[in-house]
């Protein structure tokens, strides 16, 4: 038996035949050490609904309960691992609710009618910045969740925390930078996973801010789209698809500029000059 008095997870992995998908964008946590470490470092969990995305055989799944989570709301596409999960269910009778289904098509505030929520999760690789990008610009702020400690590829991890002026820094570290404080909270290397990855991994922390600067959050995505998605150009080039001449001037902004040269504020400026 294992830490929870559950079977350990390569028993519960071998039983169920589950196999890490590439194509679902799996990686495996095994290591319940190191579930735990991720589940303490979301803070106080006992008054709490965490939202996990992507549970697999439940290592994470598991640290959460154990650390005393009132309620987990677990989303997984992978039809395999249910019963799995299932098993977790019945270890923490009342606590785990699991979702069948992709975290894509979800709506994630309509899960938890109300309480605090925090979402933790080694979320899949191939859908983690999407499904961060969608949690960073939701309509109502300040947002469902109370904050996100989440997993990822340490490239990615650094873009999210990235500064102006830094080479990371893009489209995914002005949304953050925006609405949240963002910070790498620890790292975790390839061998703590089955497959390992070929990358090391970054647990990150994300708490909303409660004022962020008022813009419009569909305009500053798209000014940050088009500032980076050609960013060794100046800003008169990359924005002319978006009256970029005209912003510039109302914002005082120097049109030779790069977007990585912008801080979050002047982002800000833009989207509001629109």
């Amino acid at each position: 038996m294992s830490l929870d008095g559950l079977p350990p997870l390569r028993d519960v992995i071998e039983r169920h035949g589950l196999q890490a998908k590439k194509s679902l964008g799996q990686n495996f946590l095994l290591d319940l050490n190191l579930t735990g470490k991720i589940a303490r470092s979301a803070g106080d969990l006992t008054a709490c609904t965490v939202i996990e995305v992507g549970p697999g055989p439940g290592g994470l799944t598991r640290a959460l309960l154990m650390n005393g989570a009132a309620r987990v709301v677990a989303i997984e596409r992978d039809e395999r691992c249910l019963e799995a999960l299932a098993e977790v269910s019945a270890h923490y009778p009342g606590r785990l609710e699991v979702i069948p289904g992709d975290a894509l098509k979800t709506d994630f505030a309509a899960l938890v009618p109300s309480g605090p929520v925090k979402i933790v999760a080694n979320l899949p690789y191939n859908i983690g910045t999407e499904l961060l990008i969608r949690w960073l610009t939701v309509a109502d702020w300040p947002p469902f969740y109370a904050s996100m400690t989440l997993m990822f590829q340490r490239e990615v991890a650094q873009r999210i925390v990235a500064k102006p002026g830094s080479d990371a820094y893009g489209r995914l570290g002005v949304l953050a930078g925006w609405r949240t404080d963002a910070r790498i909270v620890f790292d975790v290397p390839p061998q703590a996973f089955t497959p390992p990855p070929k990358v090391t991994s970054s647990v990150v922390q994300l708490i909303p801010r409660e004022n962020p600067l008022p813009a419009d959050v569909r305009t500053l995505g798209r000014i940050t789209e088009a500032a980076f998605g050609q960013r060794r150009k100046m800003l008169r080039q990359s924005l002319k698809g978006i009256e970029g001449a005209r912003l510039l001037e109302a914002t005082g902004i120097d049109g030779t500029r790069r977007a990585e040269t912008l801080d979050i504020a002047e982002f800000v400026a833009l989207a509001n000059a629109v």
